[in-house]
């Protein structure tokens, strides 16, 4: 494949978008401070995934899902974490990737997972500042929005991260008249807001392990954004996002599990007519 056509898949365009995102965001950050995390959860990345696939299938390259991994591993996780904690979150989600399977696909989002291991292991920070939040808003928005929407229409993903923004923000509208007022408000403006928008269009809307058809986009969305709002309601957690994506992770794996139970199964009617198959969606 040239390189032309590969930067007009969804993995191209991605690898493009964040090394992008990446890029504008280091030069505001420091590139001293964040170069560390990223190429460390890159390096790992790349390293287990081509020695897991290349061991397995005796075919050698770039894994480019690995190289995504770093890049959002590396920019959420705070730039003051040492480089060697990226890698390990890293390093946990891509073998999760080759462990944790339903059919042909992983069950859990490698960046997500890793993040959460390492977040309750080492107490890590993250500032997600790949999502630009040290940039002055009315020059971030634009491109992380753009960015974002061409992403998630490119993976057919729009009707999931529209149902995860649509219900995270009217349940934190809804909490906030039973709770303090105060206690939420921060997830409406940025950093925090930037952070949501950049999780919604890069991690939500991965495709191995998010629906691809509308009405389970739909319920999966629904149920991230409510498992999200509660873990930060009740525990006040840091990962909360990612909580949630793993939580709507585990409802596609079961989803996919039943669908192909439903598949193999053919019903054939009394009457001798044309067997039928069961559609889970």
């Amino acid at each position: 494949m040239t390189l032309r056509r590969y930067l007009r898949t969804p993995k191209g365009l991605l690898l493009v978008v964040l090394l992008t995102l990446t890029a504008v965001s280091a030069r505001v950050e420091g590139v001293r401070f964040v170069a560390p995390g990223v190429l460390g959860a890159v390096g790992a990345s790349v390293l287990l995934d081509s020695l897991i696939v290349g061991g397995r299938r005796c075919r050698w390259g770039l894994p480019d899902g690995a190289v995504l991994t770093g890049l959002l591993v590396g920019g959420i996780l705070s730039s003051f974490e040492p480089w060697y904690v990226a890698a390990a979150a890293a390093a946990v989600g891509i073998a999760a990737k080759h462990v944790v399977r339903v059919g042909r696909a992983n069950v859990f989002n490698p960046a997500a997972l890793g993040l959460v291991v390492v977040f309750h292991l080492f107490d890590t920070a993250q500032n997600w500042w790949g999502a630009m939040p040290a940039i002055v808003p009315s020059a971030a928005w634009p491109l992380l929005l753009a960015s974002g929407l061409l992403v998630a229409h490119r993976v057919n993903r729009l009707p999931l991260l529209l149902a995860f923004t649509g219900t995270f923000f009217a349940l934190c509208t809804v909490a906030a008249f039973l709770v303090d007022p105060a206690d939420l408000a921060e997830v409406f403006v940025a950093p925090d807001l930037l952070a949501i928008v950049y999780f919604a269009c890069f991690m939500l809307t991965d495709p191995p392990t998010s629906p691809g058809r509308g009405r389970p986009q739909l319920l999966a969305g629904a149920l991230v954004a409510l498992v999200s709002v509660v873990v930060f309601l009740r525990m006040a957690a840091a990962d909360y996002l990612l909580a949630g994506v793993l939580a709507g992770n585990v409802f596609e794996a079961l989803r996919r599990r039943m669908q192909g139970r439903a598949v193999a199964v053919p019903l054939v009617p009394p009457s001798g007519h044309q067997a039928r198959v069961f559609d889970a969606d």
